[in-house]
């Protein structure tokens, strides 16, 4: 994006568009599992609180990121492989804004059906166990708040899986939309949508998701809404006043 602002320019080398696509599914299955670590992560937090600092300790906590990271370059890989059986590929429009690898196989010469079906094959499979392993951490989650006795207890509980259930529910409501959309749907402005919710929206949103539960944040937020709400007075106190020049000083 800062390349093309800067050369005015909406161009991209095959090279470069092998590149961002690698990048693009390498975060984005990064994302997906991280997510599935996460729920792991609180069901440890909620079901085994006083073994939490034992059982994630920071040789797991890095040994998990590397597994994501390996899983995540070898499917962005595996993408790439599919891609660079097509031919006639050189100088068409894409109707997106990145390298989209289903828009990418609908550019080909020839039939790219076996493509296709071991492309959406593999996303569907790998967003099916994160999912499934995400729903699962949850029946075990919800299935130990209902065991605690006190209503406060059950708030704090719920409380705190209520982000990562958010961002959740946002990455992989929206990553089904973007699968689904670019697989059934003909019209490339709904794919550009799609896509934009996905990639964009989602991740813009997250930082808020989450920093919302902290303490600080939300008093910094309580901070900046007077600061704000006592400057629109004096605004329009001011403004009052430059409207009736005439009027004596009080």
């Amino acid at each position: 994006m800062i390349m093309d602002i800067q050369t005015h320019s909406r161009v991209i080398t095959y090279g470069g568009c092998l590149t961002q696509r690698s990048f693009l599914i390498l975060f984005g299955c990064m994302d997906d599992i991280l997510l599935t670590v996460m729920a792991y992560e609180q069901i440890v937090a909620i079901c085994h609180p006083l073994h939490y600092s034992v059982i994630m300790n920071p040789c797991l906590c890095c040994f998990l990121v590397l597994v994501s990271f390996f899983i995540s370059l070898l499917d962005s890989q595996l993408h790439n492989l599919i891609v660079l059986q097509l031919t006639c590929i050189k100088n068409v429009k894409i109707a997106n804004f990145f390298c989209d690898p289903s828009q990418l196989l609908h550019l080909a010469c020839f039939d790219t059906f076996t493509n296709n079906l071991v492309m959406y094959f593999v996303g569907a499979i790998s967003g099916f166990l994160s999912i499934s392993s995400i729903f699962f951490s949850y029946y075990e989650i919800v299935s130990s708040i209902l065991r605690v006795p006190s209503k406060g207890g059950k708030y704090r509980a719920f409380s705190t899986c209520g982000s990562h259930l958010s961002v959740v529910c946002l990455f992989c409501g929206t990553g089904i939309g973007g699968y689904l959309g670019s697989a059934l749907l003909a019209s490339p402005r709904n794919n550009v949508v799609a896509s934009v919710m996905h990639t964009v929206v989602t991740i813009m949103l997250n930082p808020c998701t989450y920093s919302l539960r902290n303490r600080d944040i939300k008093c910094a937020l309580g901070r900046l809404h007077s600061k704000t709400s006592g400057l629109n007075i004096h605004v329009t106190l001011f403004g009052v006043w430059l409207e009736n020049p005439a009027k004596p000083n009080m």
